[in-house]
């Protein structure tokens, strides 16, 4: 499939780029990391690659849908959510920066999505098929094996992320679940600037927005923390550390 075939998919057909834009934006991503301009336009025209544009609230893919692409997000949000069985939505995850790849595991596997993805404003992604991780022989299979290294350490990022939202998630009190994420998160002045709602960082936690504001204003009444719209600083640290 040749990199100029665009097409829609519950949206709009996105303005179709020339190759070099292209190129450009893939090697700002995690996936053309250490490709030069040469190699970027090579692997992008000899693989299976698409851009779409995504509404708001537009399904980016469904649970049970089968994976074809790996997905690279070019502007915008989604999130990455599931229904339970009451039909409750559980958010997993937010993708937000540009260059951030997704749905990479499920591709590679040839697995089912088992949650679905959104968009949670308009957004742009750059769709890469599952060819273009096992192009072999020529001058072609060099990109592709710079890709197929890149995509390693995508899913490393990916392995160390899951394992610290565990250590999170797996914290006895809210308290201790709010305190632990921010650990992880903030820098090291011990400030942390929320890029999500408070609805999102509730569901990421698993608990009602109110109960996350509660235990918010909580935290902040004895002086752990500051909390100033979404900026969060930590102001009594040893009190902080007492719940890690």
């Amino acid at each position: 499939m040749a990199f100029a075939e665009f097409f829609a998919h519950e949206g709009e057909v996105a303005d179709l780029p020339g190759l070099e834009e292209a190129a450009a934006i893939f090697q700002r991503c995690l996936l053309g990391k250490n490709m030069d301009e040469g190699s970027a336009r090579e692997f992008l025209s000899s693989s299976q690659v698409r851009i779409r544009k995504y509404p708001k609230g537009a399904a980016v893919f469904h649970d049970g849908d089968r994976p074809e692409y790996l997905y690279v997000l070019l502007e915008g949000r989604v999130h990455i959510q599931k229904e339970s069985f009451t039909g409750r939505r559980i958010f997993l995850s937010e993708i937000e920066e540009p260059g951030d790849v997704f749905g990479e595991v499920y591709l590679l596997l040839g697995r089912p999505y088992d949650m679905y993805v959104e968009a949670a404003r308009e957004t742009r992604l750059l769709l890469v098929g599952s060819r273009a991780f096992s192009l072999q022989g020529g001058e072609r299979a060099a990109p592709a094996l710079q890709v197929q290294q890149n995509l390693l350490r995508v899913l490393a990022r990916k392995a160390y992320f899951m394992h610290n939202k565990l250590k999170v998630l797996s914290s006895g009190t809210l308290r201790e679940k709010i305190i632990r994420f921010l650990f992880w998160s903030m820098d090291g002045e011990g400030t942390f600037r929320l890029d999500c709602t408070r609805e999102t960082w509730a569901d990421y936690f698993s608990v009602a927005r109110p109960s996350l504001s509660r235990e918010l204003s909580a935290l902040q009444a004895e002086g752990i923390l500051q909390v100033q719209g979404r900026l969060i600083k930590v102001l009594d640290k040893g009190a902080f550390e007492a719940y890690l």
